[in-house]
């Protein structure tokens, strides 16, 4: 006898900053422990984001995330990265679970080497339930990262606005060049004069 189909609800961040990684996450929700409050990540305030994100990994069947980094974004274009992050969390949760389909934040299916049905939708992150437990885990993780980010590079404010075009960003950006994590492929970066 079978048991319930399983879908994963897949979505990235990280696709408009000019610097740190584009990160993807898949999430697996298990229907017999509903998470309230799940809703689209950039509409939550960043503790209620944290606070989900703890309960989405206690009661979720599986999280997987994925990160490509600025110097891989520059080699194959930001779509491109985020398809191939988001390809990797597929792939990983594929080999861990047996999930029958795939819901996918945005227009783009996700190349995988395995077989399963996706369904891509546009603005999947206010619809899909999945969708938004993967929204809120991917930005706590990337929020994280740029936090961290911040302290080995100084100077940037990437606590505060976690790599985004700002215009304390791009002011820095104009004193002191690009650091290592800046995405050079990106006009305001390849603009900014060289360390």
């Amino acid at each position: 006898m079978q048991g319930p189909s399983l879908a994963i609800g897949i979505d990235e961040v990280g696709r408009g900053p000019l610097a740190g990684p584009v990160v993807a996450c898949g999430v697996v929700l298990d229907t017999n422990k509903p998470i309230v409050g799940l809703r689209d990540s950039k509409k939550l305030t960043a503790k209620a984001r944290e606070d989900l994100c703890e309960r989405i990994k206690e009661r979720a069947l599986l999280v997987s995330i994925a990160e490509v980094d600025s110097l891989h974004i520059d080699k194959i274009n930001i779509l491109q990265a985020s398809l191939y992050a988001m390809s990797q969390v597929l792939n990983d949760a594929l080999q861990r679970l047996d999930i029958s389909e795939a819901f996918i934040d945005g227009r783009d299916l996700v190349p995988t080497r395995l077989k399963i049905k996706q369904k891509a939708i546009i603005g999947g992150d206010s619809l899909v339930e999945s969708i938004m437990a993967a929204s809120i885990v991917a930005k706590v993780y990337r929020d994280k990262l740029m936090t961290d980010f911040d302290e080995i590079y100084p100077g940037y404010g990437f606590k505060q606005h976690k790599g985004y075009a700002t215009e304390i960003h791009l002011s820095a950006l104009a004193q002191l060049g690009p650091c290592a994590i800046h995405r050079r492929s990106f006009s305001p970066v390849s603009q900014a004069r060289l360390l």
